[in-house]
């Protein structure tokens, strides 16, 4: 029970990466918060999942490209539980299009969501670790924030924020004993790439093929790293990426 008495907020975390990072905190005693916009029956379903398992957790739906909505929503866990140790920014969208023909809509819709809603969380999250003199923020970045992937420049261009946020949040709020890393996840089993799998089986072969562990990641992977990230042991670690992603980002692209 590696943070029994910490409070953590993790977006997204209805499914996916999101809720394994939820569960995996859950079971480590933390009392875990999600904000979703998942539908509330299938946050609930997942509330119940965590305490079955001897989790604490409750969900609350909330649009976090809202700033209205993420400062409600912060001071209402802060009024009920008096403190937030641990934010994971992880809610993420992505959109398909040649960058010629995506719409300024496209652009906002991912934007808002992977980099917008990631400061907004930060900010208002930040507020109270800066008052509590403690906290740790973690981010889910991408391999695509990295190196550019054909046909999602909006994704490419809001993971590589995300990257910079966590510099640049380290960097400032080091002085108040506020960790800020993030994890930039390689290609990893979740329902989107169950989809592709199933949609072009080709596509999924060559992708998984190019990974030099020849290992696609689990959830549980990125959730692993997140726990070593909160975890007293990271203490020495601030403004820095963990790649989750069989070394796919350390080959040569000649080699590939």
């Amino acid at each position: 029970m590696r943070f029994r008495d910490k409070v953590a907020i993790v977006t997204g975390g209805g499914r996916g990466i999101g809720k394994a990072i939820a569960l995996a905190l859950a079971q480590e005693g933390a009392r875990v918060v999600i904000l979703d916009k998942l539908e509330s029956q299938l946050l609930d379903e997942l509330v119940k999942e965590a305490k079955t398992a001897g989790g604490q957790m409750i969900a609350r739906r909330v649009d976090i490209r809202n700033e209205a909505d993420v400062d409600v929503a912060v001071k209402e866990v802060i009024k009920e539980f008096g403190k937030i140790d641990i934010l994971v920014n992880n809610a993420g969208i992505e959109v398909r299009a040649p960058a010629e023909e995506m719409t300024t809509e496209q652009w906002d819709s991912v934007m808002d969501t992977n980099l917008k809603a990631a400061f907004l969380l930060s900010r208002a999250v930040g507020r109270n670790m800066i008052e509590n003199r403690s906290g740790r923020i973690i981010n889910i970045s991408s391999m695509g924030g990295h190196a550019a992937i054909p046909l999602m420049v909006s994704y490419s261009v809001s993971k590589a924020g995300i990257l910079q946020l966590t510099k640049s949040l380290a960097v400032e709020w080091g002085k108040y004993n506020i960790n800020v890393n993030s994890i930039s996840p390689g290609v990893t089993e979740t329902p989107m790439l169950s989809q592709l799998r199933i949609q072009d089986p080709e596509a999924f072969k060559a992708r998984e093929q190019r990974i030099p562990t020849k290992k696609v990641a689990q959830p549980e992977d990125i959730a692993n790293a997140v726990l070593f990230l909160a975890s007293p042991e990271a203490d020495g670690i601030s403004g820095e990426d963990i790649g989750v992603c069989g070394a796919i980002m350390a080959i040569h692209p000649g080699y590939v």
